[in-house]
């Protein structure tokens, strides 16, 4: 039987050089990889002819499949090609192409040839599924590479940085430091006691950390907190939610404050809960702090940065709004009843919802870390906010479902308690100020563009 074939080509504002030498870095596989594969990296092979990458692919649930892949006909700059040495197609073949175009700007292009397993009968009844499953991927992968190398691309004369990183084996933390190593800089995960045996080691929990591991490094992101919406709120969860964001927040800008060399710049989350319920008002950075127990937690975090001010190091706090992902957080956990055809608004509908692509949440990190005169407040939210109802609407397209069964306000309460009116019945209508003030470019300004990505939703 003959192979199939298909070939995915875009233009890039990148050198060919430049582009296969991102392909070649750690992170970028990570960054390649779509929200909706699920798809488990056991080695990488460098670019070079017989260098061997090794995944374990899910075919269905409970059932996985060991996938190797062998580099051959690798030209630095120019190529590589990546063939099936053990996996689920009796012959899979996939060459990257780097073609120049002029000095800075070159040819991607993806041509892959296979065969399905299963003879005339597999490729009879497996084609058509998969052919549309490989066309979903690539639109992924080429919208990435393509947003990935151009936001690198201006800081390329910069010395490469050394970045720690804490939460960064969270749905934020592990993108961003896949997108950090994709663009030639070194992230380094802060540890607690039980994470992983590289990286730093400290423990909030009782106060400690090694001030001396803490040296040498250009910058530091701080992401790691107790997850807000991890269930119903009690007094005992409300007071890990603020000891995580408060006490661990102040002893981490505390050892920073202590070391011979600080990082210059502390990049440190925070929330669009700063505002609280604010109904129709127009919220940018200098809107004055919300009332309740959100507002609260993010003032005492964001105040717990002023050890390192202090030490003269620049702080930005990047309050983020809620963040869309295809393999996790609030999105995910929206899915399952839209995906059944039992979506619908919250309540009436009319609260606004600061909502932002988690590709625009690294864009933005990234932006906080390259631009010096960002520092203080900074809202890491899409320029344009949607209403609940717009929002419903506009998922309930994207996945072709319908979207005709409301949640009652008293219903949120009975399922959620506290927690839904200040979340979930909320209304922030806030926008991104100092990130557009200072030039920052987002690649998902639409709703349904962002969702129509993650989501892997390529519109028809």
């Amino acid at each position: 039987m003959h192979p199939r074939e298909l070939t995915f080509v875009s233009e890039l504002p990148v050198s060919a050089a430049e582009t296969f030498a991102w392909h070649a870095r750690p992170g970028a596989f990570n960054r390649l990889t779509p929200p909706w594969e699920h798809v488990e990296l056991e080695r990488q092979g460098a670019l070079r002819d017989g260098e061997r990458t090794v995944l374990r692919v899910r075919m269905a649930p409970g059932i996985w499949r060991r996938w190797v892949a062998e580099h051959q006909e690798c030209i630095d700059g120019r190529q590589f090609c990546d063939d099936q040495v053990e996996g689920p197609f009796v012959f899979w073949e996939h060459l990257h192409q780097f073609e120049p175009l002029g000095p800075q700007s070159c040819s991607l292009e993806d041509r892959l040839q296979y065969i399905l397993p299963g003879g005339v009968v597999g490729d009879l009844f497996g084609r058509g599924a998969v052919r549309r499953k490989v066309e979903r991927m690539f639109a992924y992968r080429h919208r990435q590479t393509r947003d990935d190398l151009r936001a690198h691309h201006p800081f390329l004369d910069r010395p490469r940085m050394k970045i720690l990183v804490s939460g960064a084996t969270g749905l934020i933390g592990s993108a961003f430091c896949a997108f950090l190593s994709s663009g030639g800089h070194t992230p380094v995960r802060l540890n607690r006691p039980n994470g992983a045996t590289d990286g730093v080691h400290w423990d909030p929990a009782r106060g400690t950390a090694m001030t001396a591991e803490f040296e040498g490094f250009d910058a530091v992101v701080h992401l790691a907190g107790e997850n807000v919406a991890g269930g119903r709120w009690n007094p005992k969860r409300k007071q890990a939610i603020r000891e995580s964001r408060e006490r661990d927040t102040r002893l981490l800008c505390e050892t920073l404050a202590k070391l011979k060399r600080p990082p210059k710049t502390l990049v440190c989350a925070s929330a669009v809960g700063y505002y609280g319920d604010r109904g129709e008002e127009l919220l940018d950075e200098s809107a004055p702090l919300g009332q309740g127990f959100l507002p609260e937690v993010c003032k005492v975090w964001e105040d717990a940065c002023d050890p390192a001010r202090k030490a003269g190091i620049r702080v930005a706090n990047m309050r983020l709004g809620v963040v869309l992902a295809g393999n996790g957080g609030a999105l995910k956990k929206m899915l399952p009843p839209f995906l059944m055809g039992v979506g619908g608004n919250l309540g009436d509908g009319k609260q606004w919802m600061a909502w932002v692509a988690i590709d625009d949440v690294i864009g933005a990190l990234h932006h906080a870390l390259m631009h010096e005169e960002l520092q203080g407040p900074v809202n890491v939210v899409a320029p344009q906010s949607a209403r609940n109802s717009e929002f419903t609407k506009t998922l309930g397209r994207v996945i072709r479902r319908p979207t005709i069964f409301p949640v009652p306000r008293f219903a949120a309460r009975l399922a959620f308690g506290e927690l839904a009116d200040a979340l979930l019945m909320a209304s922030q209508h806030v926008v991104p100020k100092r990130l557009t003030d200072t030039g920052y470019e987002f690649r998902f300004p639409q709703l349904e563009g962002a969702l129509r990505h993650v989501l892997g939703r390529v519109k028809q």
